[in-house]
């Protein structure tokens, strides 16, 4: 049997492992959306684990049976003859098998943090991740409403059937609202067809933010917005499904509904016929009981066998039903922007031929590209190759001719990392001497040459501040006009007679008619 201290000291030793593994791979940089939904679904996993050693832990501190208490003792008499044994048998077993097998927690942790598969190279197949959403939802981009707006359209006396995008657009009107299908009758919402239907809505809508947040706790937030209904319903501030005060009918204009009995009777005349029934009466019965348990409770009279009055939602049937709608309320909302996104991608696959979406199937990572616009077959791969070829490049390291960065000495030996910064190309700066020598013949340089007014020759070569460039200018006008007039004194010319002058004088003479 291990050493209940030895246990406890290994199993805060896993916390920190795992502790300092879910802050690895939350600082990983990944760019597309499938890379941090898997990464994020680790991060969970991870944290199921330290939840579960951090329970085992408190139970083991709490000593129930007093065992880590008898070995404190035993390890703490005068002697540590205990101790001493304990030590012994560990060195010798050491000794004798000095090749210990892998620690199973770090097969363990090397599953959970997928280092035996490449993180930015998964394999579609082999992805778990990827088996958690269907086509429609694109790893989580779109919602896939389908089952829900079939279910919505079989419900009986629905106004008239929609469709998917005006489910949709339906859904998303719950954020002015603030109810979910404030447009159908109260006799819609009382069916146990509509009850189904929101069940599957909510299921769907749980899975969803479960599969798309794994780092959320949507199960506290799901409690909470249910303790909050349920103070609103016990307060009767919960509208539209309590029994009517009216001969215990509610009368639309697909029949009459019978609120004792939960039932919907196309005329009145069967209606009437149905109240003389022995299943009405009982039922009926059962509701006044309910309603006077209702008006003592409200009184404060005590009911009669001396037990306190029942709440509400204990006698009524459509109490899940109405605590559901409240709970996709709640759900719904932060879903909104999804919800837009997925009515501008169904409408954006409307413009698509076959073909097309075929070609989007087969990439359902690619990102789509705008709500209004159709896209060709070859973009959504384009963009996909784009994505995976995006590497892990933290020294910001210029890219080779395989398009992967450049090894770190290849840098330093170019001089990669000197900055030269260039005044007449509006401050620009060049990595690496070689990229700094040969912008000097590029347009940039050369528009700013223009702009001072000055030829982009090879006296300006390294020249990169204005005012060196406006003063060297200077001096070659100079040296230009010094040339010029060494030329005039030092060359020589021959009039017809012979007689020889130098270039300025022999032009003066002859102005003046003199040659």
């Amino acid at each position: 049997m291990d050493s209940v201290i030895e246990v406890q000291r290994q199993t805060h030793e896993e916390i920190e492992r795992l502790e300092r593994a879910a802050a690895t791979l939350l600082s990983q940089p990944l760019t597309t959306r499938r890379l941090q939904i898997k990464n994020e679904h680790k991060v969970s996993n991870v944290l199921d684990r330290i939840r579960d050693r951090a329970s085992t832990l408190h139970t083991s501190y709490l000593d129930e049976d007093s065992t880590r208490h008898a070995e404190t003792t035993s390890l703490s008499t005068p002697d540590f003859a205990e101790f001493y044994s304990r030590l012994k048998k560990i060195r010798e077993y050491h000794l004798k098998y000095p090749d210990q097998p892998a620690d199973p927690f770090e097969l363990e942790l090397a599953g959970l943090m997928g280092e035996d598969e490449d993180l930015m190279d998964v394999e579609e197949n082999e992805d778990t991740v990827a088996l958690l959403f269907s086509g429609e939802e694109s790893f989580g981009r779109y919602l896939d409403l389908y089952q829900s707006h079939s279910a919505y359209n079989n419900l009986k006396n629905i106004p008239r059937h929609i469709s998917y995008v005006q489910y949709l657009d339906l859904l998303a009107k719950i954020k002015d609202d603030g109810v979910l299908h404030a447009d159908l009758a109260q006799d819609i919402k009382l069916s146990k067809d509509y009850e189904i239907y929101v069940n599957g809505l909510y299921n769907y809508l749980v899975s969803f933010t479960k599969r798309t947040q794994p780092l959320v706790d949507i199960d506290s937030q799901q409690r909470e917005a249910e303790k909050r209904f349920e103070q609103l319903w016990n307060e009767g501030q919960i509208t539209g499904w309590g029994e009517s005060p009216i001969n215990g009918a509610t009368n639309s204009s697909e029949g009459v509904y019978c609120t004792a009995c939960q039932k919907m009777y196309a005329k009145q005349t069967v209606y009437d016929a149905h109240l003389k029934s022995k299943k009405h009466i009982k039922a009926a019965a059962h509701q006044d009981a309910n309603k006077a348990a209702a008006d003592a409770d409200a009184s404060g009279t005590p009911k009669a066998n001396g037990h306190a009055p029942l709440p509400p939602h204990r006698y009524s049937k459509h109490y899940k039903a109405a605590l559901t709608s409240h709970l996709i309320i709640d759900i719904l909302n932060p879903l909104i922007p999804i919800i837009t996104e997925s009515k501008s991608n169904v409408e954006r696959r409307f413009a698509l031929t076959a073909r097309e979406r075929e070609m989007e199937a087969e990439e359902p990572d690619a990102n789509a590209q705008g709500a209004n616009q159709p896209t060709t077959a070859v973009a959504p791969a384009e963009e996909e190759a784009e994505e995976e070829e995006r590497i892990y490049n933290p020294l910001k390291l210029p890219l080779g001719w395989d398009g992967k960065p450049i090894p770190y000495w290849l840098y330093k030996l170019h001089g990669l990392g000197v900055e030269y910064r260039c005044e007449i190309c509006s401050d620009a700066v060049y990595m690496g001497r070689k990229n700094f020598e040969r912008h000097f013949q590029e347009s940039r340089h050369a528009f700013g040459m223009r702009a001072l007014g000055l030829p982009n020759t090879k006296h300006f070569h390294e020249i990169t501040r204005i005012e060196d460039a406006l003063a060297l200018a200077e001096k070659l006008k100079q040296e230009g006009r010094q040339e010029i007039f060494q030329n005039e004194t030092m060359e020589e010319m021959e009039d017809e007679e012979g007689n020889v002058y130098n270039r300025k004088t022999y032009e003066d003479l002859k102005k003046q008619g003199i040659i």
